[in-house]
């Protein structure tokens, strides 16, 4: 059985030998965590590079074309395991095609987070998001909520731009009575316009 009572020694000097070696191994499995995610996104967006190279050569290979994606899922499931579903490598290539060049895209962003980004429909929503991602420091799920609550669309409407983004990173603040009755779920909830 593993004993998880650290040794009570109060010698300052073994306590910051402890800190130096945990903050050692701290730092290494951190690096190894970017390393295995730089390399998870540049092995996804050489797949999207090669699926568009065969496209563009394709002209006398059109008909297997159209079963491009299904055929190479299948092939690649049978020859290497999971992790190329049709709707992976349908991404891996809008990777390649939002990102041509690799050093455009950020290694501070996780396959993950460039999986929803793809998922906006014009460039200029992706681009937003994904400068908002790195600026905030956006885990995956509050880039969801973000994209969700549709804040790029609501930032383009308002003419209050600042407040939009407090808002969106910082939440509804409840600061007066008021604040709570001018609340949209309130006043839909009340039937009372806006």
């Amino acid at each position: 059985m593993v004993q998880n009572k650290l040794t009570n020694i109060n010698d300052v000097a073994y306590q910051k030998l402890i800190d130096n070696i945990t903050a050692l191994w701290g730092e290494a499995k951190s690096k190894a965590v970017n390393a295995v995610n730089t390399e998870l996104l540049e092995a996804n967006w050489q797949t999207g590079k090669y699926i568009v190279d065969f496209e563009l050569k394709g002209k006398d290979r059109a008909e297997y074309g159209k079963h491009l994606l299904m055929n190479l899922s299948k092939d690649l499931t049978i020859r290497n395991g999971k992790g190329f579903n049709r709707t992976n490598l349908t991404y891996m290539r809008k990777f390649y095609l939002a990102f041509p060049i690799l050093g455009t895209a950020s290694p501070k962003l996780t396959w993950s987070h460039y999986y929803e980004l793809l998922k906006c429909d014009n460039s200029l929503e992706m681009k937003f998001y994904f400068n908002e991602c790195i600026k905030e420091g956006w885990k995956v799920r509050e880039l969801k909520r973000q994209m969700k609550s549709c804040l790029f669309q609501r930032l383009a409407l308002s003419t209050d731009k600042a407040g939009v983004l407090a808002l969106a990173n910082e939440g509804h603040q409840v600061q007066t009575p008021q604040d709570i009755i001018r609340d949209p779920f309130v006043l839909e909830f009340a039937g009372l316009p806006k």
